[in-house]
């Protein structure tokens, strides 16, 4: 049998995943919750994001765990979607679960723990792109919120293998808002910080209007979306500011905000200001939410379990696996994929 790919969810890949899950669902007797994926689930996921890739992808741990994290989101997002019995994992709990459940992995689950602590510290040099959107008038600039935690950030994310600066920003602001800024966007209008080891570059897209509409295209990565008046935004003063006065945890907005500024203060808008004009859009305004007012919010389920607010949005898409750049660096124990048992597994798993 052919070994399914990476870069198709139609045909069998899609089939072989519908069985399983209606198998699972089958077999529940009672209101079972949270238990373990099964053994074949697992070796469903391992073939397809791990074994099933080019052999470049397979030559570091770093690489080998970005292909984890893929897998990962695609259980999140479609496995225990579907199975709602399943339980949700955090990456190192989904992590160290494959490795223990996956035959090529399992001579390394010794050293998990240093293999998933040097993953988060190269994640932390791949450099991240995106956009500050700037309404009409300059006065408001477009926040999002991530699915866990209270922070707010311009959409922004990481660069994958080989892509160019604006066009991860593009990208990025399309999952992560739903809207297209590849007609805004100057790639000669950014502001680029560094924080430790990793480059951040945001391009000014100025100039959208305040109805427009905003939805993520992913799951369960950003759980709102506001319009937040820049005047009512702190730039940062030392490192990074925790709050601004709106309350808003702003850990990746305040260090950009003085460049934003300047910018504005050489780039005076077209539109005159509007200062206490209510906007437009799907949420009603009350004079408290004139400062910062949402377009787009999540909303809870009855079980307390976020879901999309509206219509449903697609899943993550996986796509042909472009790993995120970053500074080479040396692996762990030099690390290399023993290519004979990689096509033994493969083999053994489809002939069963």
């Amino acid at each position: 049998m052919t070994p399914l790919s990476l870069n198709t969810h139609s045909g069998e890949c899609l089939r072989r995943e519908k069985k399983m899950s209606g198998g699972l669902n089958r077999s529940s007797s009672g209101p079972t919750k949270n238990i373990l994926p099964p053994q074949e689930l697992l070796d469903d996921l391992c073939s397809r994001f791990v074994l099933n890739v080019p052999k470049e992808d397979q030559q570091s741990f770093e690489r080998i765990l970005f292909l984890v994290e893929y897998a990962h989101w695609f259980y999140e997002d479609n496995s225990v979607e579907n199975n709602p019995s399943l339980k949700s994992l955090t990456l190192k709990e989904f992590t160290t679960l494959l490795f223990n459940n996956c035959d090529v992995l399992k001579p390394y689950v010794p050293h998990i723990d240093d293999i998933f602590k040097d993953f988060t510290s190269y994640k932390f040099r791949v450099p991240v792109t995106g956009a500050i959107i700037l309404d009409e008038t300059y006065e408001r600039c477009l926040l999002v919120k991530g699915w866990k935690g209270s922070s707010w950030s311009f959409p922004r994310g990481k660069k994958n293998k080989d892509e160019e600066d604006h066009k991860c920003a593009i990208r990025e602001v399309l999952e992560e808002t739903g809207f297209d800024v590849s007609e805004l966007l100057n790639e000669d209008e950014y502001i680029e910080m560094i924080f430790g080891q990793q480059r951040v570059r945001l391009y000014i897209v100025s100039g959208v209007k305040e109805d427009t509409y905003f939805a993520p295209q992913t799951k369960k990565e950003i759980s709102e979306i506001a319009w937040q008046r820049l005047d009512e935004l702190q730039s940062a003063s030392g490192d990074v500011i925790s709050r601004g006065v709106t309350g808003l945890k702003l850990y990746m907005v305040a260090p950009f905000l003085a460049s934003l500024k300047s910018w504005i203060s050489k780039h005076p808008p077209q539109v005159a200001t509007m200062y206490n004009k209510p906007p437009k859009g799907p949420f009603s305004v009350s004079p408290v939410m004139i400062l910062t007012f949402t377009v787009w919010k999540a909303k809870n389920s009855n079980g307390g379990i976020p879901s999309i607010a509206g219509e449903r949005q697609p899943s993550k898409t996986i796509p042909d696996v472009h790993l995120p750049e970053a500074q080479p660096v040396s692996t762990f124990r030099n690390f290399r994929f023993d290519t004979g048992l990689i096509l033994q597994a493969v083999d053994t798993a489809f002939s069963n």
